[in-house]
């Protein structure tokens, strides 16, 4: 185990992932990888790559077939729901789709009341409408989206919706799945200053999956390029991005639409 693997919040080592009745179907092929406090980590490769699978893995979504997954020190690979469950507040996932994620039978303060409640983190029903309120602040969402439902926001409304509940919990650890692949390009920066902003604020562990490159430069501190299950590349992005060292790695460069990814194309000062 490496000395990063030895600081880190959440950390996988040999990890591997099989589907099927037989389990006959490797996704993950003996992957390593660790994310430390306070660090937003880049997962990138090409669909198909196992990406999300790893990402599901590391929250114990998806079983291991191999290897060991340890969140902040404890090895919870084998560890039965029961004991995962409390867990659960500590490590929040963002999904790529609000759509499918958020219940569309429930107005948004349902939505963001019921972990709350679930999790015991409030003492009442006062303080839940008080963090609900600064929940939404922080996200410049207005209070009338309360009563609404998913369906009658907009794309834009709806991720940021995903993100204020799983920052809600106050997460040690957040997984954020493809999240601004259906946005327009604006959306997609305000989606990413935010979380940018709520990493430095709450000195977030978070592992960032995308296909995107520029994406990833942009919001990521370190990447593990990953193909056919492996992770073939990894390293700090400004080195990984400047002289890639595998062929995968300078083909995903290559196919990025701008000629080089631009530093500062997103902006970093405070939404209005």
């Amino acid at each position: 185990m490496t000395a990063l693997h030895d600081d880190a919040l959440l950390s996988a080592t040999g990890i591997e992932v099989a589907y099927g009745a037989a389990a006959k179907v490797k996704v993950l092929h003996g992957v390593d990888i660790a994310v430390r406090r306070g660090e937003t980590v880049g997962i990138v490769g090409e669909s198909g790559s196992g990406k999300t699978t790893l990402g599901r893995a590391l929250l114990r979504l998806v079983d291991v077939s191999a290897g060991t997954i340890r969140f902040d020190g404890q090895d919870i690979t084998h560890l039965p729901d029961s004991v995962v469950r409390p867990l659960r507040r500590r490590m929040q996932i963002i999904f790529q789709d609000p759509m499918a994620s958020l219940n569309p039978r429930h107005q948004i303060h349902r939505i963001l009341a019921e972990p709350l409640r679930l999790h015991g983190l409030a003492r009442d029903e006062a303080d839940i409408q008080r963090r609900i309120a600064s929940v939404l602040d922080r996200m410049s969402l207005p209070s009338a989206c309360l009563r609404r439902y998913p369906h009658e926001l907009s794309g834009g409304q709806r991720q940021r919706v995903g993100i204020a509940r799983a920052v809600l919990l106050e997460p040690e650890f957040v997984l954020a799945d493809e999240i601004v692949s259906g946005l327009d390009v604006s959306t997609q920066a305000q989606a990413l200053n935010l979380l940018k902003e709520l990493s430095a604020e709450l000195g977030l562990a978070m592992a960032f999956i995308s296909h995107d490159l520029s994406v990833i430069s942009s919001v990521c501190d370190r990447v593990y390029v990953m193909r056919h299950g492996r992770i073939v590349e990894q390293g700090l992005c400004k080195d990984v991005f400047s002289t890639p060292s595998h062929d995968y790695t300078r083909e995903l460069i290559a196919a990025i639409p701008l000629p080089a990814p631009i530093s500062g194309w997103l902006d970093p000062s405070p939404r209005p």
